[in-house]
């Protein structure tokens, strides 16, 4: 998968089938969208492109929004260029964009730049200033300009919208089997391993990976303990997470801390990334250090019998 930093720089003289959209966490209803660009594409001989944008609109447009995305951008593209996504183009997003006109977008960009011979879209779709224009002005360009629109239906649209409320619904409630279920994947967090308060390993025995994940509109499952997998000196490794405050040792800012088990290692300045299978319980405010120690034990072995039949 080619990808492009604005929709100028991407080049193609035969054409393209293009959607258009954020798609963020490109979940299951994602997907089906997409198979059907990259599908019509080879049946047409033509390239299947997405153009995305970032910041997504409401980070830019409602500066009081505290939105919470499903995938980070490195997450998107992986996700997309593993679905067999030829083109993916990232615009900017930026207050300037925002006041294209729609004769614009579509002229100059959609057509100019991006070259679309066929555009899949939802039949809710609007664009340009003020999102003034509908998937009818769009038909209307496509006829003067010399582009197919496909129009996806009411019920496809649905579909996806139900799955992205049910995910982040899911996550914030920390169910990650209807999370995981409607992303077709299990849910991921990346980072980098930090040093934390170093209470883990010396005081309980239970040596953690503290997570520094940077992109702070990235969606954080609800407070509590869960099993994670990773991939670790290229083995996949089974732990328990726990995200939260640490209110026993009077921790106040939020931590993702990971135990791994079976398995010691250095993890301190290197790229981790978790995935989320189930969630044990809610963080607790325990009496000492001897009943979290108790709690812990309880995760561990709650952990390993979870995984002898799922892992």
């Amino acid at each position: 998968m080619k990808q492009y930093s604005s929709a100028k720089e991407y080049k193609n003289d035969t054409g393209c089938v293009l959607t258009i959209g954020t798609f963020d966490g490109v979940h299951i209803g994602h997907q089906t969208i997409l198979k059907r660009v990259i599908d019509t594409a080879r049946e047409a001989g033509l390239d299947s492109a997405l153009l995305t944008f970032f910041p997504h609109p409401r980070m830019v447009l409602q500066k009081e929004s505290d939105i919470r995305l499903l995938s980070t951008l490195e997450e998107k593209k992986k996700q997309l260029q593993a679905l067999g996504l030829d083109h993916l183009i990232i615009q900017p997003f930026t207050k300037e964009f925002s006041r294209l006109d729609a004769e614009e977008y579509v002229t100059d960009i959609l057509v100019g730049q991006l070259n679309a011979a066929k555009i899949i879209i939802g039949y809710d779709h609007r664009f340009g200033k003020q999102r003034g224009a509908d998937i009818e002005d769009l038909k209307r360009y496509g006829d003067q300009l010399g582009f197919e629109v496909i129009e996806i239906d009411a019920q496809e649209i649905e579909d996806v919208a139900v799955s992205s409320t049910k995910v982040r619904n899911a996550l914030l409630a920390g169910d990650m089997e209807t999370a995981n279920n409607y992303l077709g994947y299990n849910y991921p967090i990346r980072g980098e391993v930090v040093r934390g308060k170093g209470l883990g390993g010396p005081q309980l025995n239970y040596p953690t990976a503290n997570l520094h994940v940077a992109e702070s509109y990235k969606l954080i499952p609800a407070k509590g303990v869960y099993i994670v997998k990773s991939r670790l000196k290229g083995k996949t490794v089974y732990g328990i997470t726990n995200i939260g405050t640490n209110p026993t040792v009077g921790g106040q800012d939020l931590s993702i801390e990971t135990h791994f088990l079976d398995i010691e290692a250095d993890l301190y300045g290197s790229e981790l990334k978790l995935a989320f299978l189930h969630y044990i319980r809610q963080e607790e405010t325990f009496a000492d250090l001897g009943q979290l120690k108790a709690a812990i034990r309880a995760d561990e072995e709650y952990a390993r019998k979870y995984l002898s039949t799922h892992g």
